[in-house]
């Protein structure tokens, strides 16, 4: 057995490599330090083939300044969660009309046509339908930070460092984030990672998990961060600010009342939820405040109907409030299951995830509302999984692809100390690198993916769904 660490304690620090041999197999884990890890088995003819495979891994991790160790010497990456507390609210009950209790608290939501997603600090992400059906549940090896879409994608940012694809059967490894940044929030938009921190930094990623830029704000605790194709949006203890997306030049700084716990964008807007009891909206332009929508108490959460025209916020006292998009207040309910520390509006309906770890949908839809603030409501239907729901963790291990498989042939191979992946099949320009997932490439290895497409600035391909090994 061979036990390695980086040797650094910056930048990328505080990562394990252990390889051993046993006659003919050869086992491989790794991860950051603190948690599990992850597993690779292999094997081969002899005992002689299997001890020159090992060596041949471990010489190459010394040379990226990994160094033998002593395991349980160094100590698992700082995780800091946003301390909250929720008080009952004296509002009437919202229309709340099922609720899932996901077993701890959770701050990760994401919610599209087809399923909503909700992730806690224990791990777990599940998958529901609109109907209040559990249809999936992955269990990361750390506790969800958020859970973000991008485009077709879907990825939960983990207290692990790293942020987890959920596109497919088996969550993957998209991106891992330097061991000295404690993580508060992330957001990705066309590949590009966006990471807000303690310290109140935010830093960029590319879609090859390659750092870009990094800029240090005038506050701290950074929980906000939200991207798209032109800018960074950051709101921290200080206020907003506006970073150009690609070089990360500051474009703006915005001083408003409070610090910033959450945030929320449309296309020409960006809102803040603040400790001062409003929700700030911001011009993404010039960074002008538009309108202010005033709460009770603290702000945990915001969200919006489809171009801003209702603005929802979740407060400290387990209530959930709809403005017009100038500020008026329609309503205040009580969530009755904890304060939403994250919520996302769809199609009449708001949906929350609190402190108590419930995914809730509330019906918003005017009659619902009327109802309630007459005191008549729904009996909310409680979710419960399948027991037959076995939850899938990460794994390294491929599925072996069939012949008669249908997909897209791709190819990992090195460029200096990098692995990338192109596309091999007829069709896509050869010359873009694929983001792919991380924990599998293999140098010379080929593989068959589902599908590929075109990032929407162009200049690089994305891998999704199935991903499966090419004899």
């Amino acid at each position: 057995m061979t036990y390695l660490e980086l040797s650094e304690d910056s930048g990328s620090a505080h990562k394990f490599y252990e390889v051993v041999v046993s006659g003919t197999d050869v086992s491989i884990s790794y991860g950051r330090i603190g948690v599990p890890g992850q597993v690779k088995v292999s094997s081969f003819a002899t005992p002689a083939k299997a001890q020159a495979a090992a060596q041949k891994k471990i010489d190459e991790k010394m040379r990226k300044g990994y160094a033998p160790a002593v395991r349980g010497v160094r100590l698992r990456r700082a995780v800091t969660h946003r301390p909250t507390v929720s008080r009952a609210s004296t509002a009437k009950r919202a229309p709340v009309l099922w609720r899932f209790a996901s077993g701890s608290a959770a701050f990760g939501i994401f919610v599209d046509q087809e399923r909503c997603w909700v992730g806690n600090q224990r791990g777990d992400v599940y998958k529901v339908t609109h109907d209040g059906t559990v249809v999936g549940h992955f269990k990361l090896p750390d506790g969800v930070k958020c859970v973000v879409g991008d485009d077709f994608w879907i990825y939960a940012g983990a207290d692990d460092g790293r942020v987890y694809d959920l596109s497919g059967k088996v969550p993957r490894v998209a991106y891992e984030i330097a061991e000295d940044v404690d993580i508060y929030w992330l957001d990705i938009c066309d590949g590009v990672l966006g990471v807000s921190d303690v310290a109140g930094r935010v830093t960029a990623i590319d879609h090859e998990d390659e750092f870009q830029w990094e800029r240090k704000s005038d506050g701290s605790s950074g929980w906000m961060v939200r991207c798209d194709r032109d800018g960074v949006y950051h709101g921290h203890s200080e206020g907003v600010a506006r970073y150009d997306a690609g070089s990360g030049r500051p474009v703006w700084q915005a001083r408003i009342p409070g610090a910033v716990l959450f945030g929320w964008q449309e296309e020409r807007s960006v809102y803040a939820g603040t400790t001062a009891d409003r929700v700030v909206r911001l011009a993404k332009a010039d960074g002008r405040v538009e309108a202010t929508y005033h709460c009770d108490d603290t702000i945990y959460s915001c969200a919006t109907a489809a171009g801003g025209k209702y603005v929802f916020a979740g407060d400290s006292s387990s209530s959930v409030y709809c403005f017009d998009e100038n500020g008026t207040r329609l309503w205040k309910l009580a969530t009755g299951c904890g304060s939403a520390l994250s919520m996302q509006y769809l199609d009449e309906r708001l949906y929350i995830v609190t402190g108590q770890g419930t995914l809730a949908c509330i019906d918003a839809s005017e009659a619902a509302i009327l109802a309630a603030q007459a005191g008549t409501v729904p009996d909310p239907v409680d979710v419960k999984a399948a027991a037959g729901l076995v939850p899938v963790v990460p794994t390294l291990v491929l599925e072996t692809a069939a012949d008669s498989d249908e997909g897209v042939i791709v190819e990992c191979y090195g460029e200096g100390d990098r692995l990338r992946v192109r596309v091999l099949s007829p069709g896509y320009d050869q010359g873009w690198h694929v983001q792919f997932p991380k924990g599998i490439r293999e140098a010379g290895a080929r593989y068959l993916v589902e599908g590929i497409r075109t990032s929407g600035g162009g200049g690089f391909y994305r891998a999704y769904g199935e991903i499966r090994r090419v004899r």
